[in-house]
């Protein structure tokens, strides 16, 4: 992890990606095979949605599943407002991913015990929704396992650099400069200093996770504060079916204590 004192005021790298969660990490583990890249996160690293998912992940992973039964019963849930290749890429792709997880990365989901005739085999889940098997999981705190192995991966990857506390406050355009309409990185505020810094990239990656903690109620962590969308939206990004928030319906509710979620499955 880079040492935040020893950061320049204006830093040039390949990809800056803003977020430390699933996606943010995944996404600069694969850039750094190809460029310097700076993972931007406003908490602490480990400090991000993804620490708190709890189920599972959802693929085709057994030989008596199928791609079509799970893109089927996708398309079925999502009542007609799924994108269809969207959700084709995600069930098509989603077992080499996990794949990729567990033998590069480490992630041990959970297995059923075998036997001397049987090899152990993955413990999948059967959620809502689902007509199949299909919810591979570390206990009862995949998100949290997942996050703590590819963050471990990036800071341990010589083209990666996490600046923790740092949060970013608005995407550098070109369009603002009067030249054309493009993002050359980020203005980043260091939470310890209090001091700004540009962060030049030559591509920019919004990563940062949703806006639960726009609403009074949320089980979202403190960090799921939408500023990635506000940001892009002030860039001139368009922004589309933000009526659909991820919630859920079971939080645990005590007058000392942070609400905390106590998971439906």
């Amino acid at each position: 992890m880079t040492d935040n004192a020893r950061v320049p005021d204006a830093w040039d790298v390949d990809y800056l990606v803003l977020g430390s969660g699933i996606a943010g990490l995944w996404f600069a583990l694969k850039a750094a095979e190809h460029g310097r890249v700076t993972v931007v996160t406003k908490a602490e690293a480990a400090e991000s949605n993804t620490a708190y998912a709890q189920g599972g992940i959802a693929s085709v992973l057994h030989p008596d599943d199928s791609f079509e039964q799970h893109i089927a019963d996708t398309l079925r849930t999502g009542g007609g407002l799924c994108r269809d290749e969207m959700v084709e890429l995600a069930v098509r792709e989603g077992p080499a991913q996990l794949g990729e997880m567990s033998a590069r990365y480490g992630v041990a989901f959970d297995l059923r015990p075998g036997s001397s005739e049987d090899p152990p085999e993955l413990d999948l889940g059967l959620e809502g929704g689902h007509s199949a098997r299909r919810v591979a999981h570390v206990g009862d705190a995949t998100g949290r396992a997942v996050a703590a192995k590819l963050l471990g991966a990036a800071q341990a990857h010589p083209n990666i650099s996490v600046l923790s506390r740092h949060m970013a406050v608005d995407l550098l355009t070109m369009a603002k400069h009067g030249g054309p309409d493009r993002v050359f990185g980020a203005f980043v505020l260091d939470r310890a200093t209090h001091k700004v810094r540009s962060l030049i990239a030559r591509a920019t990656v919004l990563a940062t996770g949703g806006v639960g903690k726009v609403y009074l109620y949320t089980s979202n962590p403190d960090v799921a504060t939408g500023d990635g969308v506000a940001m892009g939206y002030r860039a001139g990004a368009a922004v589309a079916d933000m009526e659909f928030m991820q919630f859920h319906p079971t939080c645990l509710f005590h007058p000392e204590a942070k609400s905390f979620l106590i998971s439906e499955a």
